[in-house]
């Protein structure tokens, strides 16, 4: 008979992976809708000492740009001398880049020491659970669960916080946040979260709490009408990208196509929050695309406004923050010969924003392969419409790592329907890049989206 463990005894990366990957994982099985409620995260952060209320947090929603928003932010307040925790979703290589201090992710001890807490208080409640016949916490909720734990133990300064799904029922919609932040809102996760963008909206803007400030980079009118009455109704001091500050992207706005990997941001702050800046401040970007000059708009305002409230941010953190700020997956140039471009683009206005960063690119290099992979309940159709007239080849495939991928077949239907050439079908992702970089040869492009699970399997970075 297997030896009990000792309690909070520490689990190696192994054990502590072995037994999350045992828990119920949405990004995996999609969810019905009705699956999610916080009544269950609460009772968890609850039995692990409330971890939770000792984080500052700053908390980001949105349908695009959340990963790129939070990164920004914690670059920003981690180059004014704060320590601080972000939370990310999903992971491209590991999953520890979803918990990170300082742009560090978590160490393997701190991991399992962190799930030798929580595994006991999970499996209890498992227990009550089924007493209850109702599910205990599941895969992401465990996870939140440990970044918050990490956290709070590591006495960080600041959280910034990125929602999984939706907002308002996002396991991390548990603490009260010194700023919410909502990114651009488009349709994706419908059957979810609604089939319109006001639908989809109202579950974003359930992030807002009554008198927290909120910074909003929605701009459909929709989308716009919704945000505005929940903050309203909540008190919920708020500012909007395009009424209450501005971003452009200089280079763009005079015909031209920045390098790839860097772009340019004029942001055009409001007097109460130019602090030491200039009402129209240029900052560099450690991250391309002109979607990105909205980001660190949200970005700058956030800073500004959590210095107005006592937390130093000065003027050359905020340019060094958003100079450092990258990720992988997000318009990542992997090669340059060929040129070979990696890019989680999973809906369609994230398929749109990477057609715009990539028209130059395009236009200098030929032949042009499109490598694409999606999951199943996705706008395939529609996403892949964006690229048509942009690319001479389609190779199409389908990642191994999550069942909810579409399968070639499907894939290759849509690139019909959708207007682009014949599209081959590749085993695996790593034939499909394969393969185009043998099509594109030394000065073509490849570029490769659809997903972050596409992007993981290819080994991104």
């Amino acid at each position: 008979m297997k030896p009990k463990r000792q309690a909070d005894a520490p689990l190696s990366r192994r054990e502590a992976l072995a037994w999350l990957d045992r828990r119920l994982n949405y990004e995996r099985v999609p969810p019905a809708p009705g699956t999610f409620a916080l009544a269950r995260m609460r009772r968890l952060l609850a039995a692990v000492g409330s971890p939770h209320e000792s984080v500052a947090v700053v908390h980001v929603a949105g349908t695009k740009g959340k990963g790129s928003t939070v990164t920004m932010i914690a670059g920003i307040l981690e180059a004014a001398g704060y320590r601080v925790g972000r939370y990310l979703s999903p992971h491209v290589h590991a999953l520890e880049e979803r918990i990170g201090i300082d742009g560090t992710p978590i160490s393997a001890a701190a991991l399992g020491a962190a799930f030798a807490t929580v595994v006991p208080v999970v499996e209890r409640l498992d227990r009550e659970a089924a007493r209850r016949g109702t599910r205990g916490p599941t895969w992401f909720e465990v996870l939140t669960a440990v970044a918050f734990l990490h956290f709070a133990r590591s006495q960080v300064d600041f959280a910034v916080l990125e929602t999984g799904l939706g907002g308002r029922l996002d396991a991390t919609n548990v603490s009260r946040p010194l700023l919410s932040v909502i990114t651009s809102i488009s349709l994706d996760h419908m059957a979810l979260l609604g089939n319109t963008v006001a639908k989809i909206a109202a579950e974003k803007a359930g992030i807002i709490k009554r008198g927290v400030p909120v910074v909003s980079g929605a701009t459909h009118p929709s989308a716009r009408r919704v945000i505005r009455a929940t903050a309203a109704r909540r008190r919920a001091p708020l500012r909007e990208l395009g009424r209450d500050f501005s971003a452009a992207s200089p280079d763009t706005a005079a015909g031209r196509q920045p390098p790839l990997g860097s772009s340019v941001v004029r942001i055009q702050l409001p007097a109460t929050l130019r602090g030491t800046a200039e009402a129209d401040s240029t900052y560099a970007l450690g991250m391309a695309g002109r979607h990105q000059a909205d980001n660190a708009a949200l970005a700058v305002v956030a800073a500004r406004w959590l210095d107005e409230r006592g937390h130093r941010i000065p003027e050359q953190a905020i340019a060094a923050g958003l100079r450092r700020a990258v990720l992988p997956a997000r318009i990542e140039v992997v090669s340059r010969t060929p040129l070979v471009v990696v890019d989680a683009a999973h809906n369609v206005a994230s398929m749109e924003a990477l057609m715009a960063t990539l028209a130059g690119a395009l236009a200098a290099h030929t032949p042009r392969v499109l490598v694409f992979a999606a999951s199943a309940d996705k706008q395939i159709e529609r996403m892949l419409a964006v690229a048509a007239g942009h690319f001479d080849r389609v190779i199409v495939t389908r990642y191994a790592t999550n069942p909810r991928a579409a399968t070639v077949d499907r894939l290759q239907a849509a690139c019909r329907r959708a207007g682009l050439p014949a599209a081959e079908a590749a085993a695996s992702p790593a034939a499909a890049v394969a393969r185009a970089r043998r099509i594109a040869g030394r000065n073509g492009l490849v570029c490769v989206a659809g997903s972050f699970f596409l992007a993981a399997e290819i080994g991104a970075g």
